[in-house]
């Protein structure tokens, strides 16, 4: 692996698998960028991951939206952060950080999700990429295969019927915006990598 590898880490929650295609979406976003590896994992396996997420160049932030929250697992992730990360002397500083959610019903109160992961991240003292669309489904013109078509600003929606497996849902559409927001998330941080090696050289060489 080239040492100057970008390296960015997205860190899910799913209770169906819907929101799990959504991560692997972004996953697949972020190791699309020349030069970026993505990892996928699950807060299920967090423990194996903490010196991981102390490596990498910034860490994407998933969970499904339950009644106006992230889930209870991936709340308990990030309360687990506290004692893992935050006390070990601010690990995450300076990290690019981003976020994505999903839910059932078209708002769901996603915005609420999203609100609290970037809360977070600024905890954690890192620095959060919107999702860097337009409104995607907001005039008569547009379609529902419109990237961003729940126009999300914050961070990556998408939306799944609740009656149907994650084999159908999320669209096309909400995967291919979380695409975006990992491809968009490793250019930053992949951008910022290079700038602080550039920086270092300079210090070195005055």
């Amino acid at each position: 692996m080239n040492t100057h590898q970008t390296r960015v880490a997205i860190v899910y929650h799913s209770g169906y698998g819907h929101t799990a295609r959504q991560a692997q979406a972004v996953a697949r976003g972020a190791g699309s960028v020349e030069g970026v590896e993505s990892l996928l994992i699950s807060v299920d396996e967090i423990d194996q991951h903490w010196d991981t997420l102390e490596e990498v160049d910034g860490i994407i932030f998933g969970a499904p939206t339950y009644m106006g929250s992230a889930s209870a697992q991936f709340k308990g992730f990030m309360d687990a952060t506290s004692r893992n990360v935050f006390a070990k002397g601010g690990k995450w500083a300076n990290k690019v950080a981003a976020g994505f959610t999903n839910s059932a019903s078209r708002s769901g109160d996603k915005l609420a999700t999203l609100q609290q992961i970037s809360i977070f991240a600024a905890q954690h003292g890192m620095h959060w990429v919107n999702l860097g669309l337009p409104p995607g489904h907001n005039n008569s013109k547009s379609t529902e295969d419109s990237l961003n078509r729940h126009g999300f600003f914050l961070g990556a929606a998408a939306q799944s019927n609740a009656d149907e497996s994650a084999d159908v849902v999320p669209p096309l559409a909400d995967l291919r915006t979380a695409e975006h927001l990992g491809a968009r998330v490793a250019e930053v941080a992949q951008q910022l990598a290079v700038g602080r090696r550039a920086l270092a050289t300079l210090k070195l060489a005055a």
